[in-house]
């Protein structure tokens, strides 16, 4: 990943929330997905992204994830779920699950999605004992700084905490909720030079959607579309119910939906049936 990050074009990586959804990102073609804490909040829980979701919840999504799909992972990992040492167990954990970049943020704790008003921060100070936690922790993960202060202290603030995070050794950095494009501007022209940076698109957020090749004019490496997917998902599920209650059968969404065979094509079960073969007497 730390090659990769080097080199154009731009690392896009859609959201994802389980290993059905990562399949289906791999088998698409892209590089990378990425893990987010919102998505496993929408669809684990029913909940709202307000810090609700535990490690052991992100882990235990990680694992499977991991054990299906062979792409790099960027995993959100919230405020590292508590305090510096919480910070070093939550990467401990997460790598050996199969991280491949372990995101933190500076808000407190319980956290709220970065779209969101109302957040606060912790110092500068402890998050940088958090990010030197996690250094010290992870073996291979790089380690990403999120910095939430855009809402909470101004552009020029949260550009002051990047820097330091970058200092503490962060090997990407993630300046959260730029209001406009010009704000998307001056991050890239603070850091895009020498760090990668990360840009966070949210259809109905804070921050201009763009697309990859205006993100990487820009000069930002990364670009996530993280809860697309989730909101794709509630839609297409509204009406699926509405339907199914309305006409009693799912006939008329026969042309938008996966028959038992065309998912099992998907999942590779005969593949996996296959496979049970070799172990049969």
């Amino acid at each position: 990943m730390r090659e990769r990050l080097k080199h154009p074009p731009l690392l896009l990586a859609p959201g994802v929330y389980d290993a059905l959804t990562a399949l289906l990102a791999e088998q698409a073609g892209f590089e990378a997905v990425y893990l987010s804490g919102a998505s496993i909040a929408y669809t684990r829980l029913g909940r709202p992204d307000l810090g609700l979701v535990t490690a052991s919840e992100v882990a235990d999504t990680l694992q499977n994830i991991r054990e299906r799909v062979s792409i790099p992972i960027i995993v959100d990992a919230d405020t590292g779920f508590g305090n510096a040492l919480n910070v070093a167990r939550t990467v401990k954990q997460f790598e050996r699950a199969g991280a491949t970049v372990i995101q933190l943020e500076d808000q407190v704790t319980p956290k709220r999605c970065g779209h969101l008003d109302g957040k606060a921060l912790v110092s500068a100070d402890e998050m940088i004992g958090k990010l030197r936690a996690a250094l010290d922790a992870c073996s291979s993960a790089l380690i990403m700084a999120r910095t939430d202060a855009i809402a909470v202290e101004g552009l020029d603030k949260a550009l002051d905490r990047a820097e330091r995070y970058l200092e503490a050794g962060a090997d990407v950095l993630f300046v959260e909720a730029p209001r406009n494009l010009d704000e998307m501007k001056a991050i890239a022209k603070r850091f895009a030079a020498g760090v990668p940076l990360l840009a966070n698109m949210v259809e109905g957020g804070k921050t201009p959607v763009l697309d990859a090749r205006s993100l990487q004019q820009l000069g930002y490496r990364i670009g996530i579309f993280p809860g697309g997917l989730a909101r794709c998902l509630v839609f297409a599920a509204q009406e699926y119910f509405a339907t199914l209650k309305r006409d009693g059968t799912t006939t008329a969404l026969g042309d938008r939906m996966l028959d038992l065979q065309s998912l099992n094509r998907v999942i590779g079960t005969p593949q996996m049936l296959e496979l049970g073969k070799r172990y049969e007497k």
